[in-house]
């Protein structure tokens, strides 16, 4: 199995890296279109700023590169907030894979939320064999609404979605890499598809 890991301005891309390589999977971390065209898997992984993570990824034509994808792909955290169509972070109009909005957490909850969550009403096949309620970890201060694409919600002062599933393309708020069994699983999950 081939699995390429896009490569471009964001954070967290080494501790997928290590996830993958736990769970014995050969991969490239990498920004060239043809070897991203060409791979089985795509992952999409991020930590950082919308808008100025956009921009980068225009600049390479990797927006582009990633809506035409055909295999599975899976974002995760910032990833998946640039697979959706509007971020009030940073003002950004991102891929429009997902026709949702990302929004920031308002009201008196700490920001960024931070830490360990349970999931709720988990779809398959990405969440498939899961333990009912599994935690997973998160990082993020802006996020996705409930919504038709969810494939798991979380309550964080209001139900948002902790991951979302379209076609061919996955996504999770939380990071699998770093959590734990669940994570692993889920990654194994998509590494399956």
């Amino acid at each position: 199995m081939n699995i390429a890991i896009i490569k471009y301005n964001a954070g967290n891309i080494k501790s997928v890296s290590n996830a993958l390589q736990q769970l014995g999977v050969n991969h490239a971390i990498t920004d060239n279109a043809d070897e991203i065209r060409a791979s089985d898997k795509v992952i999409f992984p991020g930590v950082g700023e919308a808008s100025t993570t956009m921009a980068y990824l225009k600049s390479k034509n990797l927006d582009l590169l990633i809506r035409e994808l055909k295999q599975p792909v899976l974002g995760i955290c910032l990833g998946m907030q640039l697979m959706c169509s509007y971020s009030e972070e940073g003002d950004t109009l991102c891929l429009g894979i997902f026709d949702q909005p990302v929004k920031r957490f308002a009201g008196d909850l700490k920001i960024p939320h931070m830490g360990w969550n349970s999931l709720a009403e988990t779809r398959k096949p990405l969440l498939a064999d899961l333990p009912e309620h599994s935690f997973v970890y998160f990082v993020h201060s802006y996020y996705v609404p409930a919504c038709r694409d969810a494939a798991a919600i979380t309550y964080y002062g209001i139900p948002f979605s902790a991951a979302l599933q379209k076609d061919n393309f996955f996504a999770t708020q939380f990071h699998p890499e770093k959590s734990g069994d669940t994570g692993a699983q889920i990654l194994k999950n998509f590494l399956s598809l």
